[in-house]
């Protein structure tokens, strides 16, 4: 083998090491909540991580925040370390996480590129769920961004490249996950609006979870017609419900 080839590879084992030995030390060493509080905000991968997982406690907005601001724009095992300590921090301190530039990192952090940070997502805006605050605030952006993405999903042209495709699409189905997750606090004239489009989008898991909200079985007419087409569907997965 190359001796530089070798060398690159001895410096990367000896990189793994290091990393691993440091994670340890930080995980083991005692910290006071400030020192986590300081890494939260200004650590590297490593440090923001184990600095997310420790973390016992938010004392106040400011501290709520920082935490916060590792759900996007950080590497992806922040943000879903990030996500999961906030299903913990938002049940036990949810005053301090019911402002609104809070309530904007959770509606980017619903349609992040990871599913585990999409699942924790829809726990920790079940904890808001019933708070006025947040309905009136995030709910309205919530249909925004989801009829901007029915829209983009309806106009794409499978020749534009099945990334493209596929990244509007991931999007838009975890927009209409939580939609489910909030369906009683959504208007019906609104709901159906957006259910009427999805009905129609060749993508069949955007039908899927049209189909998974229609199960719900409103006493409407036009919502029965829409879940009687979509029982008739082509895919086994959007008909079983």
């Amino acid at each position: 083998m190359n001796k530089h080839v070798t060398n690159l590879n001895n410096t990367y084992y000896e990189s793994l090491e290091e990393n691993f030995n440091h994670a340890i030390e930080l995980f083991e060493t005692e910290s006071n909540h400030f020192d986590l509080i300081n890494l939260l905000q200004n650590g590297n991968i490593l440090q923001k991580q184990i600095a997310a997982l420790k973390i016992s406690k938010i004392n106040n907005c400011e501290e709520a925040k920082i935490l916060c601001s590792n759900l996007t724009g950080q590497d992806g095992k922040i943000r879903e370390t990030t996500s999961l300590k906030l299903i913990e921090t938002c049940s036990k301190y949810k005053t301090f996480f019911q402002k609104e530039d809070i309530y904007n990192i959770f509606l980017d952090a619903i349609i992040d590129v990871n599913p585990n940070v999409c699942r924790n997502m829809l726990e920790i805006i079940n904890i808001f769920k019933n708070e006025k605050d947040f309905i009136d605030y995030f709910i309205p952006k919530l249909i925004k961004n989801t009829n901007e993405l029915i829209k983009e999903v309806k106009n794409i042209e499978f020749q534009d490249g099945k990334y493209k495709i596929n990244k509007e699409v991931f999007k838009l189905y975890w927009c209409l996950e939580a939609i489910y997750e909030l369906i009683e606090q959504i208007p019906l004239n609104i709901l159906k609006n957006i259910l009427v489009q999805t009905t129609n989008i060749d993508e069949y898991t955007i039908r899927e979870k049209t189909a998974k909200i229609l199960s719900k079985d409103f006493d409407d007419e036009d919502c029965r017609a829409l879940q009687n087409t979509l029982r008739q569907d082509k895919n086994y997965y959007v008909r079983r419900y």
